[in-house]
């Protein structure tokens, strides 16, 4: 009698399906392994970036984004430092309370008056040094190194080193006006005279990082320009005018915008410029600014709720900033 043998096909060693060759089930697990590997390649692309700038979003939330709300809250109640827990609701009475304050609007000038002296002739000297740099000079490293040295130094280092320079009895800029016939400066109780050497510190601080900042965009401005205009028998003082300065409108907007921006938050060149007066900003509030006002109201005075107003009145009129920046840039783009 016949044997019947069982026509049904064995299943394939090594997990392949039935009747498909064991090489086709290698390349069917080699595609499904790539298509897994592209699928994350193409998560790993639309979210990385996302994981990677997320501190920063972390770290502002925490650090920016909460204490401006809360600030932005407080200003809207009477709250003391020492009970910071403790408010009651009082709505805009903080804000109208500063603008009816006569220190407020004293802080308010001084800081006008000390941005306009220290942020005029700063940049001008930073253009001026920007564009002896942009030469070839010998050691031209070391004059670029040595420009930023002022910006790396301490607030409070340097502010001690001009307190001694502006001194009465002992400065050396007395020193020297009395050299000349000139009679003795009383920087830090008169008023223009402090606001000037508050100034000088600044400019003195800042002027090089900004010879930087022009450095940089002089140095971008193509040669062509400058070898066009000699052709046409421009000297150096007209390629500077009709060359030089035109391209560096951007540049010049941004640097007076930021340096605005730091002028109305100036607070360690007065507090250390007279120790002795803390942050009253002198005996008669003479060089006294927005910062130093907002640090006598919220950690001396201890008036949490009013420091808070003029916290954000202080940065609505940075917006303000922002926005005439805007408008500007945009009317430059459109006349370039």
């Amino acid at each position: 009698m016949a044997t019947r043998h069982d026509t049904t096909a064995s299943p394939v060693k090594g997990g392949a399906a039935p009747g498909r060759p064991p090489e086709d089930a290698a390349a069917e697990k080699e595609r499904r392994r790539r298509e897994g590997l592209s699928r994350r390649w193409q998560r790993d692309i639309r979210w990385s970036p996302y994981a990677f700038v997320s501190p920063f979003f972390l770290l502002f939330v925490a650090f920016g984004l909460f204490p401006l709300i809360y600030t932005g809250w407080a200003s809207l109640h009477q709250v003391e430092l020492t009970a910071p827990t403790d408010m009651n609701w009082v709505g805009l009475r903080n804000y109208t309370r500063i603008f009816d304050d006569e220190f407020f609007w004293n802080a308010a000038k001084n800081t006008l008056t000390i941005g306009i002296i220290s942020t005029v002739p700063q940049l001008l000297m930073a253009m001026g040094i920007a564009h002896i740099l942009n030469y070839k000079l010998r050691a031209s490293t070391f004059f670029r190194v040595a420009m930023l040295a002022p910006y790396a130094t301490s607030i409070a280092a340097a502010s001690l080193v001009f307190v001694l320079l502006f001194g009465r009895d002992y400065g050396m800029i007395n020193w020297g006006l009395d050299a000349v016939g000139i009679n003795p400066v009383d920087w830090q109780n008169d008023k223009w005279p402090s606001q000037f050497a508050v100034s000088t510190i600044i400019i003195w601080r800042w002027t090089g990082y900004n010879a930087l900042i022009y450095l940089a965009a002089m140095q971008a401005i193509p040669q062509d320009l400058y070898e066009s205009a000699a052709l046409d028998g421009a000297n150096r003082w007209q390629q500077f005018i009709h060359v030089t300065l035109p391209a560096l409108r951007p540049t010049i907007l941004f640097t007076v915008v930021v340096s605005t921006i730091g002028a109305s938050q100036v607070f360690g060149e007065p507090l250390l410029f007279d120790a002795n007066k803390g942050t009253s900003g002198g005996a008669e509030h003479q060089f006294q600014t927005l910062g130093l006002y907002l640090y006598e109201q919220g950690w001396v005075a201890q008036h949490l709720g009013r420091a808070s107003a003029i916290a954000w009145t202080m940065f609505l009129i940075l917006i303000v900033i922002g926005i005439v920046n805007y408008v500007i840039s945009r009317r430059l783009r459109a006349s370039s």
